[in-house]
């Protein structure tokens, strides 16, 4: 078992407890993690690069920002869950895909899409 497993089985229990499994079709997931990762965005909107460092030195940010990842985390492993998708092997196949997208040579230090890296230097 890995820690992904445990968390999903912990997950799935607490929905289940409150017989929330009945809302939670694919699509009603997918539109949650997208709510939850906007949740997420907002908690930073507006915030220079020093304003959110400061954020996170603050108890209160520091916390606040963690209850919305968890929340992003969360639905993210239901979704996989419902969907019968193992998140561990999905990041592992989605990192290799992205190794031969974005070679180390071509992307190292470049914020571009890989359509962008030149793939014939």
């Amino acid at each position: 078992m890995n820690e992904f497993q445990d968390l999903t089985r912990a997950i799935v229990a607490f929905r289940d407890r409150r017989n929330w499994k009945q809302f939670h079709s694919i699509k009603n997931l997918a539109a949650g993690l997208s709510i939850e990762a906007s949740e997420l965005q907002g908690v930073l909107l507006w915030k220079t690069y020093a304003e959110a460092k400061g954020l996170l030195r603050s108890r209160s940010g520091h916390k606040r920002l963690g209850e919305e990842i968890a929340d992003v985390l969360i639905f993210s492993l239901l979704l996989c869950h419902e969907a019968g998708i193992d998140p561990v092997k999905a990041v592992q196949q989605k990192l290799r895909l992205n190794a031969k997208k974005y070679p180390v040579r071509l992307a190292k230090g470049r914020a571009l899409k890989y359509t962008e890296l030149q793939h014939g230097e």
